[in-house]
C-alpha cells in the first residue's frame, strides 16, 4: 500500500482550493452585510437585521453541516485502509440523512422566527427586516446541507478542487445579484433592499446545489441512488454526527449569546459587532483551508496506521496556518480604517467598530491553532472529545468571561475578550490531547 503524500505541494493542492471553497459561505453573508449596510435609508437597521439572521442561520448550518466532517472522515479512513469498495451504498444514505435532518430542523424553527429574533433583542424595524430576510433565505438551508454533504464526499475522496469550483461560482453569482437586487437596476429592477439580499443568497444556494449534484455524478463513481439495507458505517455516521451536533450547539450558544449581548447595547453596537463578526468568520474559513488538508490527509493516514506521517502532517499544517494568521492580522491592521467603511458609513457605528476591532486581530493566532487541530481531530474521528472541549470552553470559559465583562461594562471589547478566551481554551485542550494520545504512537 502506498504511503499518503504529505509534501508541501500536495498540501497546497488540497488547502488552496479548500480556502476558496471555505470562504464562499462567509462571502455570501459578508456581501449581504456590506451591500445592505450601505443602503441610503435605514442602512444601519438593515445591517443589524442581516447580522442577527446571519448568526442564527450560521448556527443551523454549522450544527447540521458538521455531518460533512463525519462523511469525509469515514470515507478517507476507509480509503487509507484499502476498504473503499465496501462503501458503495454509504454516500447516498449519508446525503439522504443530511437532507432529512435539515427538513426536520427547518420545520421546527420556521413558525417561531419572530420569537427567536425577539430573544436576540431584535425589535421594531430591525425585527421586521430580520423576518423578511429570514423568510426567503431559509429555503436555501436544505440545499446548503445537501451541498455540504457532497463536499464531504469529495473531501473523503481526497479532492477539494470541485468544491472550490462550486463555491466560487455560487459566491460570484451571489455578489452580482446582491448589487442588482438590493440597489436595483435602473429601468429594469426596482430596489428591493434586505429582501433583495435574501433572494440573491437563495439563488446562489440553488445553483450550488445543482452544480454539486451534477459534479458528484460526473466526476466520481458515487451513486446517489438510495439502497437498503443501511450500510454499517451509517451507525458510526450517526454517532459522529450526534457528538458534532452537541458540539455545535455549544459553539453556537457562544456565538448567539455574543450577538444577543451586542444587540442589547443598541443598534449601532450590533451593527459594529456584525462587521467584526463577518471579518472574523472570513478569516476563520480562510484558516480552515489548511485545516481541511489536515482533515483529509489525517483521516487517510489514520487508516494506514502511519503515526509518524500523522505527526509530520500536524506540524506542517499548524505552522502553515500560523503563517496565514500572521499575514491576515498584518493585512487587517494595515486596512484597519477602510475595512469598517466597506460595511457601513454611520460615524457612530464606525467609532464603536474601530474601538474594538483590535480584539479580532488578537484572536487570530488562537484561531490558527484551534481550527487546525479541530479539523485534524475530525479526520481522526475524535468527535466525542471535540464535543467535550466545546462544552467546557463554552460553559467554563466563554460564559463566565462574557458576564464578568458585562458586569464590568466593557461593551464589545468584553464580548470579544470572551470569544478569544473561548478559542484559546479549545486550542490548548486539543494540544494536550494530541500530546497524550498520538505523540506516544510516533516511533
Amino acid at each position: 500500500m502506498s504511503v499518503t503524500d504529505i509534501s508541501f505541494k500536495r498540501i497546497q493542492q488540497l488547502a488552496i482550493p479548500a480556502i476558496i471553497a471555505g470562504i464562499a459561505e462567509p462571502v455570501l453573508s459578508s456581501t449581504d452585510a456590506a451591500v445592505v449596510g450601505n443602503i441610503p435609508e435605514f442602512g444601519t437597521e438593515s445591517l443589524a437585521a442581516v447580522g442577527i439572521v446571519g448568526t442564527f442561520l450560521s448556527m443551523l448550518i454549522w450544527v447540521l453541516g458538521q455531518t460533512r466532517s463525519a462523511i469525509s472522515a469515514i470515507i478517507s479512513q476507509n480509503l487509507g485502509a484499502g476498504t473503499i469498495e465496501d462503501l458503495k451504498s454509504f454516500p447516498a444514505q449519508a446525503v439522504f440523512f443530511n437532507i432529512a435532518l435539515s427538513i426536520i430542523v427547518l420545520g421546527g424553527t420556521y413558525f417561531f422566527v419572530e420569537e427567536i429574533f425577539s430573544l436576540l433583542n431584535a425589535e421594531g424595524l430591525i425585527l421586521a427586516y430580520s423576518i423578511d430576510y429570514y423568510n426567503i433565505r431559509v429555503w436555501g438551508f436544505p440545499l446548503t446541507l445537501f451541498t455540504f454533504a457532497v463536499f464531504g464526499i469529495f473531501r473523503g475522496l481526497q479532492t477539494t478542487f470541485w468544491p472550490m469550483i462550486i463555491a466560487a461560482i455560487g459566491a460570484l453569482v451571489n455578489i452580482g445579484l446582491d448589487f442588482a437586487l438590493v440597489y436595483g437596476v435602473d429601468g429594469y429592477i426596482d430596489p428591493m433592499g434586505v429582501v433583495g439580499a435574501a433572494w440573491a443568497s437563495l439563488v446562489a444556494q440553488i445553483l450550488m446545489a445543482l452544480l454539486s449534484l451534477i459534479l458528484v455524478l460526473k466526476k466520481t463513481n458515487v451513486s446517489l441512488r438510495v439502497t437498503f439495507p443501511l450500510h454499517p458505517e451509517i451507525k458510526r455516521l450517526v454517532s459522529m454526527s450526534l457528538n458534532l451536533f452537541l458540539r455545535s450547539l455549544a459553539l453556537n450558544a457562544a456565538l448567539i449569546l455574543s450577538t444577543r449581548e451586542a444587540a442589547a447595547l443598541g443598534k449601532e453596537y450590533i451593527a459594529a459587532h456584525t462587521i467584526a463578526f463577518n471579518i472574523w468568520i472570513f478569516t476563520a474559513f480562510f484558516l480552515d483551508g489548511y485545516g481541511a488538508a489536515g482533515n483529509i490527509l489525517g483521516g487517510r493516514i489514520l487508516g494506514e496506521r502511519n503515526f509518524n506521517n500523522l505527526w509530520k502532517l500536524t506540524k506542517k499544517v499548524s505552522l502553515y496556518n500560523i503563517g496565514v494568521a500572521t499575514v491576515l492580522a498584518l493585512l487587517a491592521l494595515a486596512l484597519y480604517q477602510p475595512l469598517g467603511a466597506i460595511f457601513n458609513k454611520d460615524p457612530k457605528v464606525l467609532e464603536i467598530f474601530y474601538g474594538m476591532f483590535f480584539m479580532v486581530l488578537i484572536c487570530l493566532p488562537f484561531n490558527a491553532i484551534a481550527f487546525t487541530l479541530d479539523s485534524i481531530f475530525k479526520g481522526l474521528g475524535e468527535m466525542e472529545y471535540l464535543r467535550n472541549v466545546l462544552l467546557s470552553a463554552t460553559i467554563l470559559g466563554f460564559i463566565p468571561v462574557l458576564f464578568f465583562s458585562k458586569y464590568q461594562d466593557w461593551g464589545l471589547v468584553g464580548i470579544w475578550l470572551a470569544l478569544t478566551v473561548w478559542v484559546a481554551w479549545r486550542g490548548i485542550a486539543l494540544i494536550i490531547k494530541y500530546y497524550r494520545k498520538y505523540l506516544p504512537l510516533v516511533t
